[in-house]
């Protein structure tokens, strides 16, 4: 049963996040700021409802300091993100984190009990493909070996690693307790992160105060309460494979919203993801032994 309903958490989670990049391209705040408004708001959410219910439980403290680096990891992720994005092209930044896959999969191999088997790697090579035709072919031609392209990469392998290591905190501690202490260490760091780099925390108009706000109750909050239940119980090789399904999503929402082109090969590129996804998932062995 748990099976079942941490399967579910993780579609509702993927489809929370998938709302993300369509406010981002609204462009109505910074990037920064956007990532800190993102943890905090949901912070603001989250913390007086566990602290007056009394369902804070303090972890150990190797546990709480694991829990504080999660939420600097994941603070550091947002920001690399979001300033790879700005120094190169969109597609590169997606393209180059969204190989956090094998890099949970190398992970998982030297660090944890579960180790990823034939199916993950086979659904991995799949959906990083359907994704290489998501994105189109021309992006390798234009890939630059720059500062952006370090930072996308780096921030590919940030993404694993938080995944990686919230995976083995979510087994001993739960979920409303790590979730609280990643968002209040993530909106420290990334409030100083904003304020060394000169943002501004005010003057915005009341469409972009909605969208925050939405960013930080459905894109953060919703999401990672129902992804970080979704990793108590399902492999950490899963949850990262099938977090790429956010970029399916966000392709038809931005054809449906924002009226971008929905050709052909997109939606060829969505169905092998979506198939890489489900090998991964699939428990006997999907290669034919002779």
């Amino acid at each position: 049963m748990n099976n079942a309903k941490s399967k579910l958490a993780l579609v509702a989670g993927i489809l929370c996040i998938s709302i993300f990049p369509i406010l981002v391209r609204l462009h109505l705040t910074g990037g920064l700021i956007s990532a800190f408004y993102r943890m905090f708001i949901a912070a603001l959410l989250l913390l007086p409802y566990v602290f007056l219910s009394k369902k804070f439980r303090l972890p150990s403290t190797k546990l709480l300091l694991l829990s504080c680096v999660c939420g600097i990891i994941f603070a550091t992720d947002i920001a690399i993100w979001n300033i790879a994005i700005q120094k190169s092209s969109a597609t590169q930044a997606t393209l180059l984190a969204n190989l956090s896959p094998v890099w949970v999969g190398i992970g998982s191999f030297f660090f944890l009990k579960n180790k990823p088997g034939v199916n993950f790697w086979l659904g991995t090579a799949v959906a990083l493909l359907g994704m290489i035709v998501l994105v189109g072919f021309e992006t390798f031609s234009e890939l630059n070996f720059d500062l952006a392209f370090v930072l996308a990469l780096l921030s590919g392998m940030l993404y694993a690693t938080y995944i990686l290591i919230s995976k083995n905190i979510l087994e001993k501690a739960d979920v409303l307790s790590f979730l609280s202490i990643v968002l209040i260490s993530s909106s420290m760091f990334l409030a100083i992160v904003c304020g060394f780099s000169g943002e501004n925390f005010t003057g915005f108009s009341n469409t972009a105060w909605l969208v925050l706000f939405v960013q930080g109750a459905v894109c953060q909050l919703m999401a990672w309460l129902l992804i970080s239940y979704a990793t108590q119980y399902l492999r950490a090789t899963r949850v990262s494979l099938s977090l790429l399904g956010q970029a399916v999503l966000a392709t038809f929402l931005a054809w449906f919203f924002l009226g971008e082109t929905m050709s052909w090969d997109r939606i060829l590129g969505a169905v092998f993801l979506l198939l890489g996804i489900r090998i991964t998932f699939y428990n006997k062995s999907v290669l034919i032994k002779s």
